[in-house]
């Protein structure tokens, strides 16, 4: 019996394009959505079998494409180039879409707010980034600034980088940000200490340091919340 080498060859109302049209993006699976990304697969595979097989690439599912490089797509059969060009721009939308909502009609009301602006960024970075959410009076964001990429350690996280920002931008307060890599939200000793260190710093500028928060791969710690501040 014949495989089916095309999604033309799926009935019409099980094709991924149809089904979104018909029934919304929710209605399909991660391998359709990719499925509709590539367009066509290979002499093997339908383009949702070839995304399939990119989901199931050492068990990862989606990180397999918020981790991969032209490279990594093209050794499965049926990418191109171009194809791994269209995933990896999705992907990157997708990312920039996540922080769209950094902007001044956000209110920042709880650490969850604070994980619902960021997680989804910041939980995939292979280096800590250490980062600040500048808040206006009615503690809405100004703006979100990376201060410095790389462990943390006094050097790097200075209170003058950090307040230059906020007296530039006319901050009433802000909340620190930091991702470990590893997932863990543990905070170790230099993140306390940095964190009081800005404490004392903020208490000095007028500009107050509301909370501190890690994130992890779908987890946070709040230091507020956590009573370490």
């Amino acid at each position: 019996m014949k495989e089916k080498y095309t999604i033309l060859e799926i009935p019409k109302d099980e094709r991924p394009r149809e089904k979104l049209l018909k029934y919304g993006s929710k209605s399909l699976t991660n391998s359709e959505l990719i499925g509709i990304l590539l367009r066509v697969g290979s002499q093997k595979d339908t383009a949702i079998t070839l995304g399939q097989k990119i989901l199931k690439e050492n068990e990862k599912g989606l990180l397999n494409l918020v981790d991969a490089t032209p490279e990594s797509l093209n050794k499965f059969h049926g990418v191109s180039n171009a194809k791994a060009a269209t995933l990896l721009a999705a992907v990157e939308l997708g990312k920039r879409i996540s922080t769209t909502k950094a902007s001044e009609t956000f209110k920042i009301t709880s650490p969850q707010d604070v994980s619902a602006l960021v997680m989804e960024d910041m939980r995939y970075y292979k280096k800590e980034y250490f980062r600040i959410i500048l808040l206006d009076t009615k503690n809405k964001v100004i703006d979100i600034n990376t201060i410095s990429i790389g462990s943390l350690n006094s050097s790097i996280v200075h209170p003058r980088e950090v307040f230059l920002e906020a007296v530039k931008k006319s901050s009433a307060s802000m909340i620190l940000i930091h991702n470990h890599p590893s997932g863990e939200v543990q905070p170790s000793r230099e993140d306390i200490n940095i964190t009081q260190r800005l404490i004392k710093a903020g208490e000095i500028m007028g500009i107050k340091v509301l909370d501190h928060i890690i994130i992890g791969d779908g987890s946070y710690l709040s230091f507020k919340e956590e009573n370490i501040i």
